[in-house]
């Protein structure tokens, strides 16, 4: 549809009838009409192009997996010194130093190369390229989830929102099997193979993403209306110029961005005016935080420690139950994708922090018996724990790491609220990655209570203060968290109308 098709009316004062009718809809909230996105020509082809955002996730999910795999490849243990303690912290740590602001995927690449060139100075390069890694996975992390979020239909928001994060675990299965294939070289070939490989996804990502539409909401926000319609009519309304939901929804759009303007300024002090503001970034620090720091940053980064306190210590063993995690993780991520509209967010939340904590105390338990007896099948159980404990991390992490943070900020904080994400969970990376080495070493099995302690609080603070964002659409959620004040459409349109003098814009196709 091109631009000289649309245009701008203005439309009589509304009487007070009108204004109720009218009101009903954009003040209770919009009805969103059902509809099979597979039958739905704008939406099948919207979706088939959206995997190309989920790209961006992937390349956390094969870091994750990668340094597991390195760790139990000789020739990497060789090349560099078999690092223990705080040195294999610093590894693991360097990766999430940082959030930067651009050239992410790019950057990705200039740090692969970097790891996997042979240099004297080994440890330098290899933290070095890491952290170049990491800056350059922030950076594109930061614009990919909020693109879905905003570019989705209302209905599948949710589902497809939490997916993204989800396909974290398929870079995992990549780097994992990856690694697992190449345990058996006895030379450097076989740790660089796969150090190699995690530019492939980004590049793939790289090519493909020009293809995709621009975010209505940001072309909104640029006063670009006519552009914004367009991509809105073509998808949501399957080209059909007078569908009425795809009316109501920009016109939504449009009037939430405009209140937003108005009554709002885009500083990152706003986090700080209103009370809606603070819980929001509360919230997101709490989310980085428990996606980092409950237990399944050990499981995701020193799994290789974690098997020999067990006596499990063959590269071969442990690629093994590596590649047969990272699987079953994204199986359980998937499963639960596909529940977060049908049971919400808050529930799946909580699911996931009771099934941690039952399952991280009976490893607990397990081990403690294991350094005793050194049982072999009490060293079997501890396997048996750990895959129960990723099952039920599954239910809510790292599919609802960012699919919630993105859902609760409005238009004008969305992009600085990822970043503040990103930059919470970098924070507890570094801490949680640096710590977890040193505990494991000096205490073993009992480290594991302070993680215990971290889940039972966990769970009290997702009860009592996390709040359900199942039901609403994007721009709807706010009257969650800002009540009355909130800046949604329909805001003044009562007391408005009641005056007899409202005249609203609206844009319409002939």
């Amino acid at each position: 549809m091109s631009k000289s098709n649309i245009e701008h009316v203005e439309l009589p004062a509304l009487d007070k009838s009108n204004v109720g009718l009218y009101a009903e809809e954009h003040v209770q909230g919009l009805t969103i009409p059902k509809v099979t996105w597979w039958k739905h020509k704008g939406l099948r082809r919207l979706y088939l192009m959206i995997p190309i955002l989920f790209l961006s996730a992937t390349t956390n999910g094969y870091d994750s997996s990668l340094l597991n795999g390195l760790q139990t490849l000789m020739p990497w243990q060789d090349y560099y010194n078999h690092p223990k303690g705080s040195r294999i912290g610093l590894f693991n740590a360097s990766y999430t130093g940082r959030v930067g602001v651009s050239l992410g995927i790019v950057i990705i690449f200039v740090g692969t190369v970097i790891m996997v060139v042979p240099a004297a100075n080994h440890d330098r390069r290899f933290i070095g390229g890491r952290f170049l890694v990491g800056l350059g996975a922030n950076i594109s992390q930061g614009s990919a989830p909020v693109l879905v979020t905003e570019l989705i239909y209302p209905q599948h928001r949710g589902r497809m929102t939490t997916l993204y994060n989800v396909i974290y675990a398929a870079g995992a299965i990549v780097a994992a099997w990856t690694v697992f294939g190449t345990v058996k070289y006895d030379s450097n070939t076989g740790w660089i193979i796969p150090n190699s490989l995690q530019v492939l996804m980004p590049g793939i990502q790289l090519l493909l993403v020009w293809f995709l539409p621009e975010s209505p909401r940001w072309l909104v926000s640029k006063d670009r209306h006519d552009e914004a319609l367009a991509v809105l009519v073509k998808y949501h309304g399957a080209g059909d110029v007078n569908d009425r939901f795809v009316a109501s929804e920009f016109y939504e759009i449009q009037e939430t961005i405009r209140l937003e303007k108005q009554n709002s300024r885009n500083g990152w002090h706003m986090f700080f005016k209103t009370p809606g503001n603070r819980k929001r970034l509360a919230l997101i620090a709490l989310t980085a935080f428990f996606s980092q720091c409950s237990g399944n940053g050990l499981i995701s980064y020193y799994l290789h420690s974690i098997l020999n306190t067990i006596g499990i210590r063959r590269s071969y063993d442990q690629s093994i139950i590596n590649g047969g995690l990272s699987i079953w993780s994204f199986l359980m991520a998937l499963s639960a994708a596909f529940l977060v509209d049908r049971v919400g967010r808050k529930p799946l939340f909580l699911a996931a922090g009771v099934g941690m904590l039952l399952a991280f105390s009976v490893w607990t338990g397990c081990s403690a018996v294991y350094a005793q007896s050194h049982s072999a099948s009490v060293g079997k159980a501890v396997i048996g724990m750990i895959f129960l404990f990723n099952g039920a991390a599954g239910l809510a992490w790292p599919g609802l790491t960012v699919a919630y943070p993105v859902e609760i900020l409005p238009f004008n904080l969305r992009a600085k609220g990822i970043a503040c994400l990103y930059a919470c969970k970098a924070l507890a990376s570094v801490f949680n990655q640096y710590v977890n080495p040193i505990g494991l070493e000096h205490l073993g099995w009992k480290f594991y209570f302070v993680y215990i302690a971290i889940l039972v609080c966990e769970i009290a603070i997702i009860y009592f203060y996390f709040v359900e964002t199942k039901g609403p659409t994007l721009e709807e959620i706010a009257r969650l968290f800002d009540g009355d004040e909130a800046n949604v459409s329909g805001k003044e349109l009562i007391d408005r109308g009641a005056k007899g003098n409202v005249e609203v814009a609206v844009t319409t196709v002939p």
